[in-house]
């Protein structure tokens, strides 16, 4: 069973309504770009350990969260900076969806992969999170039982405040009710075509075809997991998109529950929302 720092929060990242590219590298496109040069300032600053130069570009609402769950708050950070899991990301492959008020840059290299989601409050950007995943961990056994979805399939430990966050959590708990009874048909609409996903049990980024892919096998093996419940919500809102963090409650290896899921994902701001991306 893994733990967080007193003040530190597990959390699910996702990005909706961003655009995947390959992002462009180098000085002169920095030079042109605020947020692709501020994503390679605080790289250079972590990787040094420089927290004063770090500092100045995170979010009051900063959290990092390493690849064994531990999550740290903006002021536990600046106390005592963290190690890059990329160092100062010599070789990474590096992807980037953008949307008006926020930027997600996706690196990774071998097994280990970053998600940084940058956010823009008034005229300046701000990093918002770093979330590192490392890849090909142990997954749970399937079940061939078909059990109840509750949380959060129908309901959450969390009031929407405005209708924006009503439709998205409406979305979202149709996406975990699809996951829950394997059926891609239902989940396909809910996620965006360029959709990536970051998952410590899987062996490389999910794409949205290898996710139908996976329900299409759960539904013909009768072999699938339920969406762990959630205990924690928090919705961040910038233009037309939104960043969902969460903690979700996963099984230790005596079956009981622990506050241990770290999802974070984006949603765009439509009727019905679309995942683009999430790290977990």
């Amino acid at each position: 069973m893994r733990s967080f720092a007193p003040s530190g929060l597990g959390f699910t990242a996702v990005l909706s309504g961003l655009i995947m590219s390959a992002s462009v590298c180098g000085t002169a496109a920095a030079a042109e770009d605020p947020v692709l040069q501020a994503d390679h300032e605080f790289v250079r600053a972590a990787s040094k350990g420089d927290a004063a130069a770090a500092g100045k570009l995170l979010d009051n609402d900063f959290t990092w969260t390493d690849a064994e769950g531990r999550v740290l708050a903006r002021a536990q950070v600046l106390n005592a900076m963290p190690t890059p899991a990329l160092g100062n990301e010599d070789g990474v492959t590096v992807k980037r969806q953008s949307r008006q008020q926020v930027e997600a840059f996706l690196v990774g290299r071998d097994k280990n992969y970053v998600l940084r989601i940058w956010v823009k409050r008034g005229t300046a950007w701000s990093l918002l999170l770093v979330h590192e995943v490392a890849l090909g961990r142990p997954a749970a056994a399937g079940d061939t039982e078909q059990h109840e979805c509750e949380n959060p399939c129908k309901s959450i430990p969390y009031k929407p405040k405005n209708d924006t966050e009503q439709a998205l959590l409406s979305s979202w708990e149709e996406l975990e009710t699809a996951v829950a009874t394997r059926d891609a048909f239902a989940w396909a609409p809910h996620i965006a075509s360029e959709f990536t996903m970051l998952g410590s049990t899987n062996d490389h980024p999910l794409t949205k075809a290898d996710r139908v892919s996976t329900l299409n096998l759960q539904r013909q093996t009768g072999r699938g997991t339920l969406p762990p419940p959630v205990v924690f919500v928090q919705l961040f809102e910038f233009g037309d998109t939104v960043v969902m963090t969460r903690i979700e409650a996963l099984e230790d290896d005596n079956g009981d529950q622990c506050a241990d899921g770290i999802d974070r994902r984006p949603f765009e701001r439509q009727d019905r929302g679309q995942l683009l991306a999430g790290a977990r």
